[in-house]
Protein backbone atom coordinates (compact mmCIF):
# COMPACT_ATOMS: atom_id res chain seq x y z
CA UNK A 1 0.00 0.00 0.00
CA UNK A 2 1.40 3.49 -0.83
CA UNK A 3 1.98 5.79 2.08
CA UNK A 4 -0.52 8.07 0.35
CA UNK A 5 -2.96 5.49 0.64
CA UNK A 6 -2.33 4.25 4.39
CA UNK A 7 -2.12 7.61 5.06
CA UNK A 8 -6.05 7.98 3.68
CA UNK A 9 -6.96 4.71 5.54
CA UNK A 10 -5.34 5.78 8.86
CA UNK A 11 -6.98 9.46 8.78
CA UNK A 12 -10.18 7.84 8.35
CA UNK A 13 -10.07 5.90 11.71
CA UNK A 14 -10.11 9.10 13.06
CA UNK A 15 -13.48 11.41 12.44
CA UNK A 16 -12.17 14.46 14.58
CA UNK A 17 -9.07 15.04 11.83
CA UNK A 18 -10.99 14.41 9.06
CA UNK A 19 -13.51 16.97 10.34
CA UNK A 20 -9.85 18.90 11.04
CA UNK A 21 -8.83 18.86 7.35
CA UNK A 22 -12.29 19.95 5.98
CA UNK A 23 -12.36 23.03 7.81
CA UNK A 24 -8.49 23.83 6.97
CA UNK A 25 -7.45 24.26 10.81
CA UNK A 26 -4.64 21.14 10.81
CA UNK A 27 -1.21 21.37 11.64
CA UNK A 28 -0.56 18.86 9.61
CA UNK A 29 3.48 18.42 10.48
CA UNK A 30 1.65 17.71 13.89
CA UNK A 31 -0.94 16.03 11.96
CA UNK A 32 1.22 13.49 10.88
CA UNK A 33 3.30 12.99 14.13
CA UNK A 34 -0.24 11.93 15.91
CA UNK A 35 -0.58 9.04 12.78
CA UNK A 36 0.36 5.74 13.33
CA UNK A 37 1.86 5.80 9.56
CA UNK A 38 5.57 4.33 9.10
CA UNK A 39 7.48 6.56 7.10
CA UNK A 40 9.03 10.70 7.13
CA UNK A 41 7.28 12.56 8.77
CA UNK A 42 7.22 15.36 6.39
CA UNK A 43 5.79 12.86 3.85
CA UNK A 44 2.75 11.73 5.82
CA UNK A 45 2.11 15.60 5.82
CA UNK A 46 2.21 16.23 2.13
CA UNK A 47 -0.16 13.29 1.92
CA UNK A 48 -2.29 14.78 4.43
CA UNK A 49 -2.06 18.16 2.62
CA UNK A 50 -3.05 16.22 -0.58
CA UNK A 51 -5.76 14.37 1.00
CA UNK A 52 -7.54 17.75 2.38
CA UNK A 53 -7.81 18.79 -1.03
CA UNK A 54 -9.89 15.90 -1.72
CA UNK A 55 -12.00 16.33 0.77
CA UNK A 56 -15.40 18.40 0.32
CA UNK A 57 -15.67 21.79 2.46
CA UNK A 58 -16.15 22.17 6.20
CA UNK A 59 -20.10 23.23 6.06
CA UNK A 60 -22.53 23.80 9.02
CA UNK A 61 -26.10 23.37 8.94
CA UNK A 62 -28.26 25.18 11.69
CA UNK A 63 -31.18 23.37 12.74
CA UNK A 64 -34.42 24.82 13.72
CA UNK A 65 -35.70 23.49 17.07
CA UNK A 66 -37.27 23.96 20.37
CA UNK A 67 -34.77 22.59 22.99
CA UNK A 68 -36.66 22.25 26.45
CA UNK A 69 -35.69 20.68 29.83
CA UNK A 70 -37.80 18.02 32.00
CA UNK A 71 -36.72 17.48 35.41
CA UNK A 72 -37.59 14.52 38.20
CA UNK A 73 -36.67 11.74 35.37
CA UNK A 74 -36.14 8.13 36.59
CA UNK A 75 -37.12 4.98 35.77
CA UNK A 76 -40.89 4.17 34.51
CA UNK A 77 -42.25 0.77 33.53
CA UNK A 78 -42.62 0.55 29.54
CA UNK A 79 -45.76 1.52 28.37
CA UNK A 80 -46.62 3.94 30.37
CA UNK A 81 -48.26 7.58 30.11
CA UNK A 82 -45.05 9.46 31.53
CA UNK A 83 -42.18 7.72 29.25
CA UNK A 84 -39.87 10.42 27.55
CA UNK A 85 -37.38 8.03 26.49
CA UNK A 86 -37.26 4.01 26.01
CA UNK A 87 -34.63 1.50 24.76
CA UNK A 88 -34.67 -1.60 24.76
CA UNK A 89 -36.62 -2.79 28.06
CA UNK A 90 -35.46 0.67 29.73
CA UNK A 91 -37.75 3.30 29.97
CA UNK A 92 -37.46 6.79 31.45
CA UNK A 93 -39.92 9.23 32.46
CA UNK A 94 -41.44 12.24 34.70
CA UNK A 95 -41.33 9.90 38.16
CA UNK A 96 -39.52 12.30 40.19
CA UNK A 97 -36.18 10.79 39.89
CA UNK A 98 -32.55 12.38 39.89
CA UNK A 99 -31.78 12.82 36.34
CA UNK A 100 -33.16 15.57 33.53
CA UNK A 101 -34.30 15.11 29.99
CA UNK A 102 -32.91 17.69 27.37
CA UNK A 103 -35.80 17.57 24.59
CA UNK A 104 -35.22 18.95 21.46
CA UNK A 105 -38.32 18.81 18.46
CA UNK A 106 -37.69 20.10 14.97
CA UNK A 107 -35.14 19.36 12.10
CA UNK A 108 -33.53 16.58 14.40
CA UNK A 109 -31.90 13.67 13.16
CA UNK A 110 -28.73 11.34 14.15
CA UNK A 111 -26.18 14.20 13.35
CA UNK A 112 -27.86 16.87 15.19
CA UNK A 113 -27.79 13.87 18.28
CA UNK A 114 -24.33 13.26 17.42
CA UNK A 115 -23.50 17.20 17.43
CA UNK A 116 -25.44 17.76 20.76
CA UNK A 117 -23.25 14.62 22.26
CA UNK A 118 -20.32 16.01 20.96
CA UNK A 119 -21.17 19.38 22.65
CA UNK A 120 -22.21 17.39 25.75
CA UNK A 121 -18.33 15.58 25.99
CA UNK A 122 -16.84 18.71 25.31
CA UNK A 123 -18.72 20.70 28.11
CA UNK A 124 -17.43 17.46 30.47
CA UNK A 125 -21.68 16.84 31.07
CA UNK A 126 -21.88 12.75 31.24
CA UNK A 127 -25.28 11.33 29.74
CA UNK A 128 -26.40 8.67 30.52
CA UNK A 129 -29.16 8.15 27.73
CA UNK A 130 -29.43 10.13 24.20
CA UNK A 131 -31.57 9.32 21.20
CA UNK A 132 -33.89 10.53 18.38
CA UNK A 133 -36.79 9.73 16.37
CA UNK A 134 -39.08 11.25 14.26
CA UNK A 135 -38.01 14.93 14.87
CA UNK A 136 -37.47 14.33 18.47
CA UNK A 137 -34.23 13.65 20.34
CA UNK A 138 -33.61 13.44 24.01
CA UNK A 139 -30.89 13.49 26.06
CA UNK A 140 -30.52 12.50 29.85
CA UNK A 141 -28.35 13.70 32.17
CA UNK A 142 -27.75 14.46 36.13
CA UNK A 143 -30.22 16.97 37.57
CA UNK A 144 -27.88 19.59 38.25
CA UNK A 145 -26.29 19.37 35.06
CA UNK A 146 -30.09 19.97 33.20
CA UNK A 147 -29.54 23.97 32.30
CA UNK A 148 -25.94 24.00 31.44
CA UNK A 149 -26.49 20.46 29.05
CA UNK A 150 -29.57 22.92 27.35
CA UNK A 151 -27.21 25.52 26.93
CA UNK A 152 -24.69 22.78 24.90
CA UNK A 153 -27.80 21.62 23.41
CA UNK A 154 -28.67 24.42 21.82
CA UNK A 155 -25.03 25.88 20.93
CA UNK A 156 -24.55 22.30 18.97
CA UNK A 157 -27.76 22.23 17.16
CA UNK A 158 -27.02 26.07 15.60
CA UNK A 159 -24.00 24.40 14.02
CA UNK A 160 -24.28 20.88 12.97
CA UNK A 161 -21.97 19.77 10.80
CA UNK A 162 -22.64 18.68 7.28
CA UNK A 163 -21.59 15.32 5.91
Amino acid sequence: MSLAAETRRTVDEHPFLVAALRAEVVNYTAAARFLDVDGETEAVATALRRYAEDLPEYETDPRGARVTMRSGVGPVEAGADEVLFAVGGTALGETGGDLTAVLATGEIDARALAAALDALALAEIEVTAAGVADGTMAVVVERLAGADAVRAVERALADVPRA
